[in-house]
């Protein structure tokens, strides 16, 4: 990661702030007031993290976010003063890697990139890993994230994680509880600690929120079945 940081807020007293700090650190800082002068940048420039504001005019940070969640090679620090726990959750749900609230500390910001920065490094070095695309969803196993055909991360444990790659890996093919378990095994899983019948509910529970069609069918006294048919890029 090099050092472009583009700031995406309505305020130019917070983004002149913002930038004069940053740019004494040694970083190449862009300006956006919305969401079009932000895309008009990104089409020119190549930019590493983007400081957005959650509350901004016409296109809010939220919507940004859902957007900037197809562009994984994007940081995304959300800076708002909507700060309770409930805002927070949803600006990392929808696709950020970190959330502070308004007024910003100009050294915790600084921190905060450079933790960021150390996170993306790990997962440059990780770049080779693959992405599974099944209906309109995206197993991202760089990012180790499910993202929704709206672009919304669902948040997955360890287990279901290892789980659900293991049905991707092995598509339309009905795998036994034994077969999960050691395709899953060094996934980072959670060792499959409970039964596999008690993770494949749990990952069955968060896709069923946002199918209208089954994906994991249970194929009696032999396993289950993973039903969509999968593209890995």
């Amino acid at each position: 990661m090099s050092d472009n940081i583009l700031i995406v807020d309505d305020e130019p007293t917070v983004r002149s702030a913002m930038r004069g700090y940053l740019v004494e650190h040694g970083y190449a800082v862009f300006e956006a007031h919305n969401a079009d002068a932000m895309r008009r940048v990104l089409e020119t420039t190549d930019i590493d993290i983007i400081l957005l504001d959650v509350m901004l005019p016409g296109e809010n940070g939220l919507s940004i976010g859902r957007w900037l969640a197809n562009k994984p090679e994007i940081g995304i620090i959300m800076i708002s003063a909507m700060s309770s726990e409930s805002d927070r959750i949803i600006g990392l749900e929808v696709g950020a890697d970190d959330y502070l609230p308004k007024p910003v500390s100009p050294r915790e910001l600084l921190a905060r990139i450079r933790a960021l920065q150390r996170r993306y490094r790990a997962r440059a070095q990780n770049a080779g890993l693959p992405r599974y695309f099944f209906e309109t969803w995206q197993l991202d196993t760089v990012r180790r994230v499910l993202l929704d055909p709206d672009g919304v991360i669902v948040s997955l444990s360890d287990g279901e994680f290892g789980l659900l790659f293991a049905f991707v890996e092995h598509p339309q093919r009905v795998l036994s509880r034994d077969q999960l378990l050691d395709f899953a095994r060094g996934q980072n899983c959670e060792a499959f600690d409970r039964a596999i019948d008690v993770q494949v509910s749990r990952l069955r529970k968060k896709l069923d929120t946002r199918l209208t069609t089954e994906f994991i069918r249970t194929v009696r006294n032999e396993g289950y079945l993973f039903i969509p048919r999968v593209e890995r890029k």
